[in-house]
């Protein structure tokens, strides 16, 4: 993947599940910032009639395609998280395509005062570091991960614990941080003043 040959600061957003990462991405994007969602590129591709679609009926059976012609991906979570050679599979047959996508959409947004890519898995794949001036990661601890996916999702505590299990431990990712944004408690008001000093700091008016 190609850096996007612009002057735009370049955001990389990342958080484990649960951690209130897609509402720090909305008040950077309400405050003027370019969002560049890679989960909304992966659904997208793995959409019917998405670019990874052939692919993945190739790779894994015609199992791995619901009835309407998309990923299933209740299928294909059970056997990634069961299994890292799955895992690493799809992850070879989407993460080109997705780094291809967020190419074409950086270089559409070149001249914007800020893109961010919201990657959920920006820390565990190292390679992204290198395409974005700053990281930001959105923290907040264990047990409000798991209630907040539990709610949201109404999956069983051991299943959110899997999702968990696979991503970078909490301390993994505030180490790679440019800076870190807590959010234990959902506090539109307190998010919003922190990414504002945040936002003066990082894109300093001319």
């Amino acid at each position: 993947m190609a850096a996007p040959a612009h002057r735009s600061v370049r955001i990389g957003l990342t958080g484990g599940i649960g951690s209130g990462k897609s509402t720090i991405a909305a008040i950077l994007q309400a405050r003027g910032a370019q969002l560049i969602d890679t989960d909304a590129i992966s659904r997208s591709l793995t959409a019917r009639g998405g670019a990874a679609i052939d692919t993945l009926r190739a790779h894994f059976g015609a199992a791995a395609i619901d009835a309407h012609g998309a990923l299933d991906r209740r299928w294909m979570r059970e056997r990634a998280f069961a299994n890292a050679g799955v895992k690493r599979d799809l992850e070879a047959v989407l993460h080109p395509l997705i780094g291809a996508r967020c190419d074409e959409l950086a270089a559409a947004a070149a001249g914007q005062p800020c893109i961010v890519f919201d990657v959920p898995l920006l820390v565990e794949s190292h390679r992204w570091r290198m395409f974005v001036d700053r990281v930001l990661v959105v923290d907040c601890p264990l047990e409000v991960q798991i209630a907040r996916v539990m709610r949201r999702s109404l999956w069983q505590r051991e299943q959110v614990q899997s999702v968990i299990a696979q991503q970078a431990p909490r301390a993994v990712r505030r180490a790679a941080a440019d800076a870190v944004i807590d959010n234990r408690v959902d506090d539109l008001a307190e998010l919003q003043a922190n990414l504002e000093a945040l936002w003066r700091l990082w894109l300093p008016s001319p």
